[in-house]
């Protein structure tokens, strides 16, 4: 605007030019500026509306929302931020498009400010040091006083506030100068507009009430419960709806309230919370009475019903327990039967394993005894053998019986399937025979006039689509070309064909002297058994392999002046030209 306070141009271009972590500490200079009027005049109006034109209210919305533990200024910048932007939005008369002002911004701003008390209160449950747990509860209250100051000035956003998640995480809360500060809040919404609770939805106002009856079943501390009842009090004075709610949803509440809260200082509220609570239940008494003796009565028919049902089933029941009993002993004295056979038959198995162990024992020394012990380690072997041989026995008789004893079902279910199709054949060819044979029908001949039609289309598709002449020489020549192709084919087929036999008996000559190469021992343990099989009954094989070996020793032991052509070259690659091709006719496995 032309008639623009210079001070908030100023700033407003300052804060444009500024970097973003200078931002929070210019936009604290607007405390200055607010100050410099007093509340209520039109300078003040004026100087609000400036710096609301000029975006400056949108800058400490974004900078509220910043984590201030990075910032310059810290977390008391950010409480003064709060104040500033609660003092701007109050009293400000916004004439083009107040509908965004009212419906955006300040329930924006609200939500910024319920965010800052939430990482406050965040931090304070967090603080070790006493000091720091001090200032973060001060600035915490501090906060909590912009949300009033803004929410006396601004009535509709009451219902705004309890329904954001912030101010019911807000509420949850055990630190008790953080509860008693969030429910002087909530007193606060209810002092402005009494009947709030009555607009918000169901899952809200339970998750409100549930809270404050919570705090005040879960703790003793006095300050905690008379905030809690004051606002209680609150709703029951203003919202009588409510009442009914209360007393039904919450039972025990009135005996909790006489029993645990009485003499704690706030008797006085205390006795009019219970008055109203029981003025409520006196109204609805006698109905509640006549429910009662109707409810007293249903349940009497219903239990003399249910009782000579049962007397009527008494002499069924006696019976039926009696041969469940019975049924019960004789199984339990079956399985003390089984187990003590089962018993009695392992001790006499382990008894006939000892003795027939024993004897063995004493058998087989008889024998050594009468061995000559020379002919010992042979006797030995033989035993061996003969206990592997029938070790191996046993084995192959328990796993056929088990893989028999696997495969029955699997058989009675094959023969079952043979016989279901034989006796669904049998039946399908009696049905056969039984069915009549039906006289045979000449088809349906075709008219004379459709028969016209389909030539006369016939002679249109072929007059359309002529047919290529070709002559006898032509045809003979195309049979040659083919003829020759085919051959050519079925030649370059048996190449093929040998060409891979050939592949795949070259990969399998290298597989075996791959394998032969890997299981070869070291040179320190490599014996004479293992050199002849890396050695050819070849002279001219043997001669070759020979000759490069000693062309690999040469190379190796020439001067360095010798390998100056060779510097650049890797160790232990040899130079073409010495070896040629001796490694491709290296004798591996016997073979060439």
């Amino acid at each position: 605007p032309a008639t623009a306070d210079p001070r908030v141009l100023a700033l407003a271009a300052q804060v444009t030019e500024s970097r973003e972590q200078d931002t929070p500490l210019l936009l604290l200079k607007l405390k200055d500026i607010l100050n410099s009027a007093s509340l209520g005049c039109e300078e003040s109006k004026r100087i609000k509306h400036d710096i609301y034109s000029y975006d400056l209210t949108q800058y400490c919305l974004l900078v509220l929302r910043q984590d201030h533990s990075r910032l310059p200024g810290g977390w008391a910048t950010a409480v003064q931020l709060a104040e500033i932007l609660s003092h701007c939005c109050v009293g400000l008369e916004v004439k083009e498009d107040p509908e965004e002002f009212y419906k955006k911004f300040l329930p924006s701003a609200m939500d910024n400010l319920l965010f800052l008390g939430r990482r406050l209160q965040a931090r304070f449950s967090r603080a070790i040091k006493a000091e720091e747990k001090q200032d973060f509860l001060c600035w915490f209250q501090t906060v909590t006083d912009a949300i009033c100051w803004l929410l006396g000035r601004h009535v509709q956003l009451a219902a705004c506030v309890l329904q954001n998640n912030h101010f019911l995480q807000l509420l949850i809360t055990d630190d008790v100068e953080a509860a008693v500060t969030v429910m002087s809040v909530l007193h606060n919404i209810l002092t402005v507009n009494s009947s709030v609770l009555l607009q918000v939805g169901e899952e809200t106002l339970h998750s409100v009430l549930d809270e404050l009856v919570y705090k005040l079943s879960s703790t003793t501390n006095p300050v905690v419960g008379n905030a809690a009842t004051k606002v209680l009090l609150l709703v029951v004075k203003f919202c009588k709806q409510l009442v009914e709610l209360l007393t039904t949803r919450y039972k025990g509440l009135k005996g909790l309230l006489s029993k645990q809260w009485a003499g704690k200082g706030f008797d006085r509220d205390l006795s009019q919370l219970l008055d109203l609570l029981y003025s409520e239940q006196s109204n609805g008494k006698g109905e509640m009475q006549s429910q009662h003796q109707a409810a007293c009565k249903i349940q009497a028919m219903w239990r003399g019903y249910q009782t000579r049902k049962r007397l009527k089933k008494l002499p069924q029941a006696v019976t039926i327990l009696q041969r469940s009993f019975r049924a019960k002993r004789e199984q339990e004295l079956r399985h003390l039967k089984t187990q003590k056979e089962d018993e009695a038959l392992k001790l006499q198995m382990q008894l006939q394993r000892q003795r027939a162990m024993r004897l063995f024992h004493e058998r087989q020394l008889a024998l050594l005894q009468i061995i000559h012990a020379s002919q010992v380690n042979k006797y030995l072997e033989e035993m061996e053998g003969k206990s592997a041989l029938t070790i191996q026995r046993f084995w192959r008789g328990y796993r056929a019986r088990r893989n028999f004893h696997q495969q029955r079902q699997s058989l009675k279910e094959y023969k079952a399937a043979v016989v279901i199709q034989r006796a669904a054949c049998k039946f399908l060819e009696r049905r056969r025979r039984r069915r009549p044979v039906s006289p045979w029908k000449d088809p349906k001949g075709l008219t004379d006039e459709q028969r016209v039609a389909l030539q006369q289309k016939v002679d249109d598709y072929i007059k359309l689509h002529p047919a290529s002449k070709m002559s006898e020489e032509m045809s003979k020549e195309l049979h040659l070309q083919a003829q020759e192709k085919l051959a050519q084919f079925l030649l370059r087929n048996k190449l093929d064909q040998r060409a891979a036999q050939r592949r795949q008996t070259l990969l399998a000559q290298v597989n075996t002297d791959v394998e032969l190469l890997m299981n070869a021992p070291g040179l320190a343990e490599t014996t004479e058994k293992d050199l002849d099989v890396f050695m050819s009954r070849s002279i001219p094989v043997a001669t070759k392999a020979r000759q490069t070996h000693n062309t690999m020793l040469k190379y190796n032991r020439l001067p360095w002046w010798k390998k100056l052509g060779d510097e650049f070259t890797e160790d232990d690659v040899i130079p073409d030209d010495a070896l040629h091709a001796e490694l491709g006719t290296l004798f591996i496995g016997g073979k060439k």
